[in-house]
């Protein structure tokens, strides 16, 4: 079976659990205070290259955008490729900057005999390195102050790091740079400013291939900010059910229920193979996969393009080797293809020390910033990930009711469903796909539906979303979902030509090449028996924490 068939046949195993049923514990819920974007610009500071004529006028550009005063902005002068050496890194970005944050009173230093004093009080808690800046720092075989031996040892034997991470820990002025720091801000349920993390400044960049995309990255946080960040959640596990990769799945599981349970569509691949290039990959405000090397799937495709704001994140040891290169890797490639944040490896991290999707998700939702959410779920500093995006940017803080719009007007049934009873949020759902004439509303029921295994439920709806569409691209993916729940209720054979019924009625889709793939994919064996939908009630109210 080739990789396009393994990913629609997984694409119908979505329907496994009841949308709110627990395969794992639950995260802490956690909910940012209110803060201002003043307050946040007051916090922060904006890293650039002087050497660099885009760096200097990109900072320019943010500063002015943010509102972030000009003292707040700090020259550096250092080499203009991605990798530097350790002695570049001390030389020309650390110790500058040190010194930069102490006279401009930001950093309140401790008292040692012995060398750099730690910082005891800081007035800044996120610091953006502009494009333009190096991403990362090579190993050095031996450093003044330094030492390898730690659990496990392979881990210290490795001093390698991204500068956005090593320049996280500027403020513990240690000499100890092999192996990993555990971040004390790992799983954190309040805002930075309310941590007594003086020492920990949360760094991430705006970088891309191109100057112009992070222009575009930086108007794009800033609209999507103003009004709320909506679409589909695209998750892309890989199925696995034992080994050492387990974990890594789970985190994208929890992902896919958390955004389930507040609200957010999701539409799952639940199987090893990537989203084929022709997949109708409309309305991604967020993206979560793994495994791949390179960049592969709808993001390929020039045509393609995120949701303006859109946040992704695909798990890769070496997701975000360079910044530069729009085909190469995932980071720069998602980039370039519209999302205005993401987060990677420079290096190779191990699983369980790369940033968990799971909790990046959850505290970007509950209103944290981005660089709070990508901090929260990192467990190791001094390491391999970047953070590329608005340090400030929250997507999901300052969402305005609206039901004139359709997402907002399901994640409105969805609380309604939670909250009284599965019969009441149906009935809402039914009632605003009909007023609003919406195939969004009527396509994420269905999934909600599918999602616990309700496959007689979830046909209705996704027929609703059909004809409500008038994309064919739309109608081949809805097509797609429509056809796992047929075959769960009516057999394969009559999924396989609904399908080919599909692909002729909205041929004039790049897509509708799927539908004949997945046709063939079910075959054609004899009908059996219509079978009864298998269903898994949702809960009838909001489950605990």
């Amino acid at each position: 079976m080739n990789r396009r068939a393994l990913f629609l046949t997984a694409l119908l195993l979505l329907g496994t659990r009841s949308f709110s049923q627990q395969a794992e514990p639950r995260l802490p819920d956690a909910k940012s205070k209110a803060r201002t974007v003043a307050e946040l610009a007051a916090q922060t500071v904006v890293v650039f290259n002087e050497n660099d004529r885009d760096s200097v006028s990109l900072a320019a550009l943010y500063a002015e955008r943010r509102g972030i005063s000009p003292k707040h902005l700090i020259p550096i002068k250092c080499a203009r490729n991605e990798e530097i050496t350790r002695g570049e890194f001390d030389g020309t970005i650390a110790e500058p900057l040190r010194q930069a944050l102490v006279e401009r009173g930001f950093w309140k230093l401790g008292k040692r005999t012995d060398g750099p004093a730690p910082v005891v009080e800081s007035k800044v808690r996120f610091a953006v390195l502009m494009h333009g800046m190096p991403l990362k720092v090579s190993a050095v075989a031996t450093y003044e102050g330094d030492r390898r031996d730690g659990n496990p040892p392979e881990i210290f034997q490795r001093n390698e790091c991204s500068v956005d991470s090593e320049l996280s820990v500027l403020g513990l002025a240690t000499r100890q740079i092999s192996g990993l720091l555990e971040n004390p801000y790992y799983r954190a349920e309040k805002t930075i400013d309310d941590m007594s993390l003086a020492s920990l400044l949360l760094v991430c960049r705006l970088d891309a291939p191109t100057p112009a995309i992070v222009r575009q990255m930086i108007h794009d946080s800033l609209a999507a900010e103003a009004k709320g960040l909506r679409g589909f959640a695209y998750i892309d596990a890989r199925g696995v059910t034992e080994g050492p990769m387990l974990v890594g799945d789970r985190w994208f599981h929890n992902a896919a229920r958390d955004a389930r349970e507040h609200g957010i569509p999701v539409i799952l691949d639940n199987g090893p193979a990537l989203f084929p290039p022709a997949y109708p990959m409309r309305h991604a405000a967020i993206y979560l996969g793994w495994y791949g090397e390179h960049v592969t799937g709808p993001f390929t495709r020039e045509s393609f393009r995120f949701t303006p704001g859109a946040v992704t994140l695909h798990l890769h040891s070496f997701s975000a080797v360079t910044l530069r290169d729009k085909t190469q890797n995932w980071c720069a490639p998602l980039l370039a293809a519209g999302a205005a944040a993401t987060l990677g490896n420079v290096y190779e991290p191990y699983l369980g020390l790369t940033p968990q999707p799971d909790i990046f998700a959850q505290r970007l939702r509950e209103g944290f910033t981005f660089a709070e959410a990508g901090y929260m779920s990192q467990r190791a500093l001094s390491w391999m990930t970047t953070f590329v995006g608005d340090p400030m940017y929250r997507p999901f803080g300052n969402v305005e009711p609206d039901p004139k719009n359709p997402w907002e007007a399901y994640a409105a049934g969805v609380r309604t469903w939670l909250t009284k009873s599965r019969s009441a949020g149906e009935a809402a759902l039914r009632d605003s796909a009909k007023q609003l004439k919406s195939g969004i509303v009527s396509e994420a029921m269905g999934l909600l539906e599918l999602s616990g295994n309700d496959a007689g439920a979830a046909m209705d709806a996704f027929k609703e979303a059909r004809t409500a569409y008038d994309r064919p691209d739309d109608r081949v993916r809805v097509a797609i979902h429509e056809s796992g729940a047929i075959a769960a209720a009516e057999g394969p054979a009559k999924a396989a030509r609904f399908l080919r019924e599909q692909a002729s009625t909205n041929g004039a889709s790049d897509s509708a090449s799927l539908l004949t793939e997945l046709a063939a994919v079910y075959g054609k064996p004899e009908e059996p028996p219509k079978a009864k939908p298998v269903t898994t009630k949702p809960p009838t109210t909001k489950p605990k924490p």
